[in-house]
């Protein structure tokens, strides 16, 4: 009869002994999933962030698309960048003319001839980075200067891209450029910054 007792008694203790493991484990499985997909959000995020802060190539549809998307976020806004954060990544000895896009919007109520200078807007160049802004300038081999007419009420038919090319011995440092636009002659709107970061290869 003790026999038999102590036979229940060590079953018991087995199957509990069984269920406790296999909490264990359901436990570690979860914990390990659960690190997998924090792991992957993370990717997920620094793959959003760091693709927000990457130059154009190229103004396709998709670019056009986004350039209206923040115009409509703002009905007063008279110029606007893309990458909307205003801010690009471009590595030195780039052979691909990277730079970013600019439209133009006309929001007052009279039709108007635009020009636009697009020129290194940081005083502290010299200090930060060892170069002067005619030496940054240079990297600009497009979209620098323009002129456009512009209806009232209208943006830019074709956004302006701004190519560069940074030669190999520039230094690894942010540089802000800014774009002053005039119509007729007269200041319009307020300068806009972006910051153009070059990193080695």
């Amino acid at each position: 009869m003790n026999s038999k007792k102590l036979s229940q008694v060590q079953s018991a203790f087995l199957k509990q002994r069984k269920a406790q493991i296999q909490m264990s484990i359901g436990t570690i499985v979860a914990i390990v999933l659960f690190m997998v997909f924090m792991v992957l959000g993370l990717v997920l995020v620094r793959t959003i962030f760091t693709g927000s802060i990457e130059n154009i190539n190229s103004i396709d549809q998709a670019v056009k698309n986004e350039i209206n998307k923040l115009f409509a976020e703002d009905d007063s806004r008279k110029i606007v960048v893309y990458p909307g954060t205003r801010e690009i990544t471009i590595q030195k000895g780039n052979k691909d003319y990277a730079g970013f896009a600019f439209s133009i919007r006309n929001t007052e109520t009279t039709s108007g001839n635009f020009t636009y200078n697009v020129f290194v807007n940081d005083p502290n160049i010299m200090a930060n980075c060892n170069i002067n802004a005619n030496e940054a300038e240079s990297w600009i081999k497009a979209g620098k200067t323009g002129s456009i007419t512009i209806p009232a009420g209208d943006a830019m038919s074709e956004p302006e891209f701004v190519r560069f090319l940074v030669p190999d011995n520039a230094p690894p440092c942010p540089v802000r450029f800014g774009i002053d636009v005039k119509k007729d002659g007269a200041q319009y709107g307020s300068t806009v910054s972006i910051d153009v970061r070059v990193i080695g290869k």
